[in-house]
């Protein structure tokens, strides 16, 4: 018997392929996980409701909106992070890390799927910014101009912070890092950056850089490097992404040398959006303080002119009707008189400037600012009164006699809630008592016996008031006229108390 050797056939070795179609294939199952967790879910309803709640703004000024579609991310990109982070460290946590060495992807690409994953939550913010923004644009009052770069802050928050989660995964295979990094997070943000002045310091370090003040500016005298910023951040997700991938033992050469570059973008952007206000920025902020008249469009409306920063020129028409209606309840000449109300702000100081105008000495020239919402309507509603009653700004803001009652009806007696305005336009919101009322100058003052007098007034029909007062301008609007002279002309009880505005 012969037994016949044969040689046994080669093994049948297959290359893995390693194709981006599976990385693809396991960042859309990664990112279907991601998308439907429940921290991310929570975190977009909420991010949502949040749009849905603060839109009360009438009269937006879109240099403003863009900047007010930054903070709300910040809570979906900390749901992402750590959504993200415990998505990279599930096969340790479940102990199947050692089966995916049968898998066609080796863990550079996982780790390229996972940092792909975070790309549907970045996308779907970016779809709420331009909702919310557009939702803005599109009000009849809205002026000015955003910025693309602005929009893009809240998108590339949730892609940096998602990415780091995932860099945080192959750094630290624990499940509390990611806790702990948006707590380090948060310190750095609220204790660090955010409270830094408009110095370009530190704080541009931080994702989303908001201002201290509520002033509205033109759009090209903001000073914010927007463009560097959004460049910034752009680099440091490529940072993480590539360092994570380097990690994971990514073509080292390839990996290294991109991520190198994406340093190097970072560092452009980081210094960029550290430099000094340039000083062309700074005359031009000098000159709209200083002289705005040179840098104004003025238009005509019912007898009057209105002088007004570009963007804010549609604007002119509402300004216009609040005018018309102050006039409609003063008496003769008045009604006739031609005002010229100019646009004035204090740009010197940028978006952290928050200083008062000092009032115009110029006869009846009346100030309006660049906001106009809520109080804003019934403190230009009074400035237009007193400049009507007392011939200018300057000489307004000294009146504690009888006039001080002419004012307030002038200024609140057309509104559709006039109790509603007086709490508005005082500043302890306040319908008794004395109190400091706003104005886009120096404040107005109210004594307890103005405001019982006016209260009642308000309290009266309408068209019976405006006869009176009509009937009795002259005397309402001489100097030194008693409260108790004024309410007896208006047909209301005299008040208790003496015209002091130290009571």
């Amino acid at each position: 018997m012969s037994t016949v050797l044969q040689a046994a056939p080669p093994a049948v070795t297959t290359a893995p392929r390693h194709t981006w179609a599976a990385v693809f294939a396991l960042a859309r199952f990664e990112a279907r996980k991601l998308m439907l967790s429940s921290p991310v879910l929570l975190a977009f309803t909420a991010y949502i409701a949040w749009i849905v709640y603060t839109d009360r703004e009438a009269f937006p000024a879109l240099q403003d909106a863009d900047r007010a579609t930054q903070g709300a991310p910040l809570l979906v990109a900390l749901a992402v992070l750590m959504t993200a982070n415990l998505a990279v460290l599930r096969s340790r946590r479940q102990d199947t890390e050692r089966h995916f060495g049968v898998l066609v992807l080796l863990p550079w690409q996982r780790t390229a799927a996972h940092a792909l994953s975070v790309v549907p939550a970045a996308l779907l913010t970016a779809l709420c910014v331009g909702g919310q923004f557009t939702w803005q644009a599109l009000k009849p009052g809205a002026i000015g101009h955003g910025s693309p770069a602005e929009l893009l802050v809240g998108p590339l928050t949730v892609l940096l912070l998602g990415t780091i989660g995932v860099l945080m995964a192959r750094l630290v295979a624990s499940v509390v890092a990611a806790p702990l990094a948006a707590v380090f997070f948060l310190f750095f943000y609220v204790m660090i950056a955010a409270p830094t002045g408009s110095g370009q310091g530190t704080r541009w370090l931080a994702p989303v850089v908001g201002e201290s003040t509520t002033n509205t500016l033109p759009s090209d005298l903001l000073g914010r490097p927007a463009a560097w910023h959004a460049l910034y951040l752009a680099g440091l997700v490529l940072c993480a992404v590539l360092a994570a991938v380097l990690i994971s033992g990514g073509r080292k050469a390839i990996v290294a040398g991109a991520l190198a570059a994406a340093v190097l973008l970072t560092l452009t952007g980081a210094v960029a959006q550290a430099r000094d206000i340039p000083p062309e920025l700074t005359a031009a902020r000098e000159r709209v303080s200083v002289t705005p008249g040179k840098e104004q469009t003025c238009v005509r409306h019912d007898g009057s002119t209105y002088c007004a920063f570009p963007e804010w020129v549609p604007r002119t028409e509402t300004w216009a009707d609040v005018v018309d209606h102050v006039k409609s309840l003063a008496g003769a000449g008045a009604q006739d008189r031609e005002l010229l109300v100019r646009q004035r702000i204090d740009a010197r100081y940028g978006l952290d400037g928050d200083s008062a105008l000092d009032p115009s000495a110029t006869p009846d020239q009346v100030t309006v600012g660049t906001r106009w919402r809520g109080n804003r309507v019934p403190e230009f509603s009074a400035a237009v009164a007193s400049v009507l009653v007392t011939g200018a700004e300057k000489d307004a803001g000294g009146i504690c006699d009888g006039r001080m009652v002419t004012v307030m009806w002038l200024a609140l007696g057309w509104a559709d809630d006039p109790m509603q305005s007086l709490r508005d336009v005082r500043v302890d919101d306040s319908v008794s008592g004395s109190a400091i009322v706003l104005s886009p100058t120096d404040p107005l003052s109210m004594t307890s016996g103005h405001t019982d007098v006016v209260r009642e007034l308000l309290e009266q029909p309408r068209d019976t008031v405006t006869a009176k007062v009509k009937a009795n301008w002259a005397e309402l609007t001489a100097p030194d006229v008693k409260t108790s002279r004024v309410a007896q002309l208006l047909g209301v009880d005299a008040p208790k108390g003496a015209d002091s505005c130290e009571e």
